[in-house]
């Protein structure tokens, strides 16, 4: 339907996305000579990961919080970014097999306010703890002219190891045949905020449209803003337990472009994934969304989690997750099945 709302029509292109990292990744494939050992990862994927001389591996991250910093100013409540920020960064790390251990945050302000940016913090340490790893440090900065003085914006620097390459999760052991498992996610987690602003027709710049946060919503049981700021979960540790119970093929973290375009980063050549629609119990958000927008469901699959956070690729039975489809022959990319 031409009135259909979707990610591109909010200002967000996802192809345009895809096709730059197309153009970069070769040039930048060039300055691996630089590092004196050996790279194990490219660009495009979810962390980049090299071997130390030891045998040792690092995997690297960084990542932001998006336009769901646009609820947060709105709402003037800080106190969650921060998970959300450390989430976006140690879940691409441990698909992976990589650990976190050490994070950074940059900071940067149209105007600093000591008690936002105490608030700020206190929810990257949140998200610290839950992810097991130290917050060393990172850079404050203070922008007026770039930012509005209420304005401001997050990045993250993520840092993890392993004992071996062998432990490293990668997907080459994938093979036809293994199940697909989805963990739920909490919510939108940190990526689609774009459409969903659209969507709910609130802006910056247009105080009277934030008032919309406040609407109370008897389906989600608390107000849109509530729903919306709900933070992003941090999968390290029940990761942590399912590799010490069952042999991981794969992981993916399912951020920008959903459960449509993320599977097929880790997927061997030749292999595809059968999605069962259906299989997992879809979040009132999601639907709301998806009503309200008028969007179809493959636009929404290539948006928003739509309930699943993260997916694990095994051929044991992961009994901890939601059986939601299977590995089988194919091009590189998620077909999705009645």
């Amino acid at each position: 339907m031409s009135n259909q709302t979707s990610y591109k029509k909010s200002g967000v292109d996802i192809d345009a996305g895809d096709r730059a990292v197309e153009l970069i990744k070769e040039k930048a494939r060039e300055t691996f000579v630089n590092y004196p050992g050996k790279v194990l990862s490219g660009i495009g994927g979810f962390s980049g990961v090299v071997e130390l001389k030891d045998g040792r591996v690092m995997g690297l991250s960084t990542d932001g919080v998006g336009t769901k910093l646009v609820l947060a100013i709105s709402m003037d409540k800080h106190d969650t970014v921060g998970i959300d920020l450390v989430a976006m960064c140690v879940n691409d790390l441990i698909v992976a097999g990589i650990w976190p251990a050490i994070f950074l945050d940059y900071i940067v302000q149209g105007k600093q306010i000591p008690e936002r940016t105490q608030s700020i913090v206190e929810g990257i340490i949140k998200g610290c703890n839950l992810a097991e790893c130290a917050l060393l440090g990172g850079e404050m900065a203070e922008m007026p002219g770039m930012y509005r003085e209420d304005d401001y914006d997050l990045a993250g620097f993520a840092v993890g190891f392993t004992d071996s390459k062998d432990n490293l999760i990668l997907g080459k052991n994938i093979k036809s045949g293994m199940k697909v498992f989805g963990l739920p996610s909490s919510g939108v987690h940190s990526n689609g905020y774009s459409l969903v602003r659209k969507v709910f027709g609130i802006s910056l710049t247009d105080k009277e449209s934030t008032k919309k946060l406040n609407t109370y919503y008897p389906e989600l049981e608390k107000t849109l803003g509530e729903e919306l700021l709900e933070p992003t979960t941090i999968y390290v540790k029940a990761i942590k337990e399912l590799v010490s119970k069952y042999n991981i093929a794969g992981l993916v973290h399912i951020t920008g472009g959903g459960i449509i375009e993320n599977p097929p980063r880790i997927l061997p050549g030749g292999l595809s994934i059968n999605i069962k629609k259906g299989s997992w119990p879809i979040l009132p958000i999601f639907r709301l969304i998806q009503e309200k927008g008028q969007i179809s469901l493959n636009e929404m699959l290539r948006t928003f989690n739509c309930g699943i956070g993260l997916v694990v690729i095994s051929e044991d039975d992961i009994k901890e997750g939601i059986l939601i489809g299977e590995v089988v022959a194919g091009d590189k990319n998620v077909i999705l099945k009645d």
